[in-house]
Parts: C-alpha cells; sequence; structure tokens
C-alpha cells in the first residue's frame, strides 16, 4: 500500500460525531504493521482530558491485535468544505509510538501523498540523557 492508499484508507474511517461542544472521530488514522496488517483508529476529545488522539487508537487496535511494530502510519481530518488534510503526529504521539516498539524508530511517517519521514527523524532527541559531568 502507497502513501496515497494509506491516506485514503484513512480518510474512510473519518466519522465526525459532535456532542455539545465535543467532537468525537474527526480525526482519522491508519497504520500498517510490519506484517502488513491494518489497523484504524479516531480522535476521541473529552472535556476531562482523558480523550485520544487517532493515532494513539489506531496503536490500542495494533496492540490489541497482538502486534507492536508500525511500518507506516498516517492520520487525516476534513474541513468544514471538504478538504482533505495529512496532519503530523503531535509530540506526544510521536514519543507514544517510539515507546511501543524500539524499532518504531523506523516507521514511515507519511505527511503527504508524496512526503514520508521516518520518526527518528521527527523525533531526533530521543534517547536518555547522560548525566552531566560531576563537579569536583
Amino acid at each position: 500500500m502507497d502513501s496515497s492508499e494509506l491516506i485514503l484508507a484513512a480518510a474512510k474511517r473519518l466519522n465526525p460525531h459532535v456532542n455539545g461542544d465535543r467532537l468525537f472521530g474527526d480525526v482519522a488514522s491508519a497504520l500498517i504493521t510490519d506484517v502488513g496488517k491494518i489497523h484504524y483508529g479516531v480522535c476521541i476529545d473529552t472535556g476531562s482530558g482523558t480523550g485520544f488522539c487517532a493515532e494513539a487508537g489506531a496503536i490500542g487496535a495494533m496492540v490489541t491485535a497482538g502486534e507492536y511494530r508500525i511500518q507506516s502510519i498516517t492520520a487525516v481530518w476534513r474541513d468544514d468544505s471538504g478538504r482533505l488534510f495529512v496532519l503530523p503526529p503531535c509530540g506526544r504521539c510521536r514519543e507514544f509510538i517510539r515507546q511501543i516498539d524500539p524499532m518504531n524508530l523506523d516507521t514511515e511517517v507519511v505527511l503527504g501523498v508524496d512526503r514520508v519521514k521516518l520518526l527518528r527523524e521527527l523525533l531526533p532527541e530521543h534517547e536518555w540523557p547522560r548525566p552531566l559531568p560531576e563537579r569536583s
């Protein structure tokens, strides 16, 4: 599956729903695992801060299926006029992808039809820091 197919697969999962001042399902994510399985998720916005991004939803589905290695991932959103946008993962999601499996630093993050970056390029300072030298 190429980038444009992954983007369209995610777009098919968009299903916005309004509940009061909250919006659910207006961002959708699709990911492909290292064995070629596709998982999907949508965002959930809550007033209590317990919601989650679409990427986290897709990763949850992947982990539920017993998989941990992501080959590629994308997230999409439509504006009110119907235009489709590819969204980069937020910092929390970038770190979440990395922590699921160390090999996920090589995950291809689809940022557009012809734009892909490895997670390690989007999260360059991912290693635990070294301690500072002791002062005498």
